[in-house]
Parts: structure tokens; C-alpha cells; sequence
């Protein structure tokens, strides 16, 4: 499919080539307007074009770069907009407003702030070794507002305790116990191991230094299922580093990441991860990130957590084996799953459990990456999830597949999700948080 967008062509960091590209789409969306309610970006640039009475030439270049700023890459914006590829307009505003933060890193250097957000596997490897002292830290009234003067993270901003240990190391026991075995739906399973399904399992940051029991969930529901996992040496996706422009740095774990899968795919593997994020970014941006074959190649065998288990269940190799009821599941559906086209894949599978009724809330929760962290936009970023929170906290289970939405979700409503697959988990009668 041709595309509008090239994170590798020559006029990349062009700032004329950008400003007329800027003020073509901006002429395009101001004609439409059918994306004028999905976020900050498009509320300020209308009404800023509305207070010129219409005249796109008097938009200054600070008008631009505060639409930049506010566009928090939930890439809503790209499914619903009528003038993406392949139609001639070829409009791409995510990916433009990107290009907008990597000619301002490009100038001016990355941010301190979003060069510290982007090191989630420096921070994440240092504070897994220290957990409580981190944790406590991290709860300190003086310690936060020191955080929000220096580093510019809002004191309010509830952040994700790290675990004392990563899922990387539980994986690695685990695989070496016994249990596994155990674990296993024997009559759902193939008869040969040869002939059973077989996934990479990208765990992202947040499961291996913060939700470590999502990832083990996972393992456990996908072995129950007699799929053969494998874990290989990988690094964050890239995403944090796009949040700050730093396309650079996003390339570099773009190109390790494929390194270490494609291998894995061309021996029959797909790739599974719990990360709507880290899933949209290996399917969608990293054969734009990366001109190596094999990035198509990773990026066709990407799925989501719940999408792969909807497929095995649809090729009639998901057990049925449920122990309980999730009852009543109140699921919010995560923007860059909804990106994905992708479907209610949580909902599905979820609703394949007895007396199991899933509802689902279709509104972006406003955390959005590195972008609520900020202190600037923390109390915006509550206003964008308002309608959300108001959807939880009448006794049903909560669910949410974004780990960042999760955060948000509890901070705005009180109630914090588990992942979908956590449900599925219990569903089956496994054991919750297993040490091995």
C-alpha cells in the first residue's frame, strides 16, 4: 500500500518541506473536521483557525507547535480519517505530528524529560533491584514534588510500582520447573509437539519491571492451550522514544527486536504480545522505522495477546476447560488496539467463559504514552478520560489490556483493571501470581 509517510526519505528534518506538508494536511483536516471531538489537536487547531476566520496563511509557527504538542499518538485519528492511503490526499496526521517532535528534537536535542521516559529498560533493570526503596520513593510527597520541578512529572501522577523481580527471570525458572506440564489442557493439546502452535512471547517493559503476573498469565493461558513459547533477548518496543521524537533511538530497538524474531518466524513462530502499544508499533511502524525485509516479515506474524487466542479459538484449538464465571467484566477497549482494526478481540475470548457478559467502553482513557506524565498536560489528560471513568466502579470487574490506561482508569474512578488475560486466567482455575 503506498504511503505518505518516510522516516527514512532525505527531506525528513527539511523544515520547508515540513511546512508546506503542514499546512496541505492542516487545509485538508480544517475542509473535513470529522476528527474535531477525538482530541486536544484538532479541538485548538479548528478553533484556532475559526479565531483567523478561516485563514490557514495567518496560522503562526507557534500555532503549529502547539498542536504537535498536544498530539499524544493515539492514532485515532488515522482509522477514522476518509483521506489515508491509498486515497491521493495520502494523509497521515499521527505520523506528520511525529515528524513535527523529531525536527524539534533534531534542532533543539531531545528533552532531558523524554530522554529519562525513554530508558524504561535502564530504569526498569536499575529499580527491579531496589523495588521497595524505589516504590517508597516514588510515593514520597517531598521526593514527587522535587520530581515535578526538576524532571517536569506531575506530583499527582500515580505511577507504576516496579516489581523485585522481572518476568525475564521468572520466565527463565519456569521454563526449567516442572509445572509446566501441568499447566497444560492435555485434550485440547496436540498429540506431537511438532503439531502445536508456536509463539514468541514479547513481554514489553510494563510486564517485565511492573506487572509481572500479566506476563505469567499469559505464559499460563497459552500453555494451558498447548502452545510452545519461547522468550528471546528483547528490548522496549521503541514507543517511548517516539513520544519524544527520538527516532534515532527508536530505529536502533526497532532493528534489535527484529533481529531477534524473524528468526523465530521463519521457523514457524508468530509473535504474541500484551502491549496494545507494543503490538501496533511492531505491525505498523517498524517496517516504516526499518528497511530490512524482515520487518514486514515480524509485522505480519504481530498479533495482540487476545487476538492470537481469537484466532487459535476460531481454528478450534481454544479450551473450553473453564473452572468459573467471570461474571459481570466492565473492559475498556485501549486506542492503539483500536488502531489495529482489529475487532473486540478481549470481548470475545472473555465472553467465551459461562455466565461471562462483557461490556465495552470505547473512550480513550487520556494517558497516552509519556504524554499525561507531564506536568503540563496531567490535568488535561484527566478532563480527555473523564467519560471514561464514569463507566466504572459499580462492582463490576474492571479490564483494561493498556497498561497505562489502567493507571489512568484507577486515578480517575478509584477502580484499577487487570488485564483481560488475567481474567482468562482465573477463569481456567489457574494459580494466581504462581512463584515458578
Amino acid at each position: 500500500m503506498a504511503t505518505a509517510f518516510d522516516f527514512n526519505a532525505p527531506d525528513f528534518y527539511d523544515s520547508v518541506s515540513y511546512a508546506k506538508e503542514t499546512a496541505r494536511i492542516f487545509d485538508i483536516c480544517n475542509g473535513c473536521r470529522l476528527c474535531f471531538n477525538l482530541c486536544p489537536s484538532f479541538d485548538v487547531l479548528f478553533k484556532r483557525i475559526d479565531e483567523l476566520d478561516g485563514d490557514l496563511d495567518k496560522l503562526a509557527d507557534t500555532d503549529t507547535k502547539k498542536v504537535v504538542e498536544l498530539c499524544y499518538d493515539c492514532k485515532l485519528c488515522y482509522p477514522k480519517c476518509p483521506y489515508t492511503p491509498p486515497h491521493h490526499f495520502m494523509l497521515d496526521f499521527p505520523r506528520h505530528m511525529l515528524r513535527g517532535k523529531a525536527i524539534e528534537a533534531k534542532k533543539h536535542g531531545v528533552a532531558l524529560r523524554d530522554k529519562m521516559l525513554s530508558k524504561t529498560d535502564l530504569l526498569g533493570t536499575v529499580s527491579t533491584k531496589v523495588a521497595p526503596i524505589v516504590n517508597w520513593t516514588l510515593e514520597s510527597k517531598p521526593f514527587r514534588a522535587i520530581m515535578e520541578k526538576t524532571a517536569g512529572i506531575h506530583r499527582d501522577r500515580n505511577l507504576p510500582k516496579y516489581s523485585g523481580r522481572t518476568f525475564a527471570s521468572w520466565y527463565e525458572k519456569h521454563k526449567k520447573s516442572d509445572t509446566r506440564g501441568e499447566a497444560q489442557d492435555v485434550e485440547n493439546s496436540p498429540q506431537h509437539a511438532e503439531e502445536s502452535p508456536k509463539v514468541v512471547f514479547f513481554h514489553t517493559c510494563s510486564v517485565n519491571y511492573n506487572d509481572v503476573d500479566t506476563g505469567k498469565a499469559a505464559i499460563q493461558v497459552l500453555e494451558k492451550n498447548g502452545v510452545q513459547v519461547e522468550v528471546p533477548p528483547q528490548k522496549c518496543c521503541g514507543m517511548p522514544y517516539l513520544d519524544g521524537g527520538d527516532i534515532d533511538n527508536a530505529k536502533k530497538h526497532a532493528h534489535y527486536n527484529i533481529s531477534q524474531l524473524a528468526d523465530y518466524v521463519k521457523e514457524g513462530y508468530d509473535i504474541v504480545s500484551p502491549g496494545p502499544s507494543c503490538s501496533y508499533l511492531m505491525k505498523q511502524e517498524y517496517p516504516m522505522l526499518s528497511d530490512d525485509p524482515d520487518a514486514k516479515l515480524v509485522a505480519s506474524h504481530t498479533f495482540d495477546m487476545m487476538e492470537y487466542l481469537a484466532k487459535l479459538n476460531k481454528d478450534g484449538k481454544l479450551s473450553r476447560d473453564f473452572k468459573k464465571p467471570a461474571g459481570n467484566v466492565t473492559y475498556h477497549l485501549p486506542c492503539h488496539l483500536k488502531a489495529q482494526n482489529i475487532g473486540f478481540k478481549s470481548r470475545d475470548v472473555l465472553e467465551l467463559i459461562p455466565d461471562t457478559k462483557v461490556e465495552v467502553v470505547a473512550k480513550c482513557s487520556g494517558h497516552d504514552g509519556t504524554w499525561s506524565l507531564k506536568k503540563e498536560y496531567f490535568k488535561m489528560s484527566l478532563e480527555v478520560g473523564k467519560p471514561l471513568f464514569e463507566k466504572f466502579g459499580d462492582g463490576a470487574a474492571a479490564a483494561s489490556d493498556c497498561p497505562l490506561a489502567q493507571l489512568q482508569i484507577e486515578k480517575g474512578s478509584g477502580t484499577k483493571p487487570r488485564h483481560p488475560i488475567q481474567i482468562l486466567r482465573d477463569s481456567y482455575g489457574l494459580e494466581q501470581d504462581p512463584k515458578v
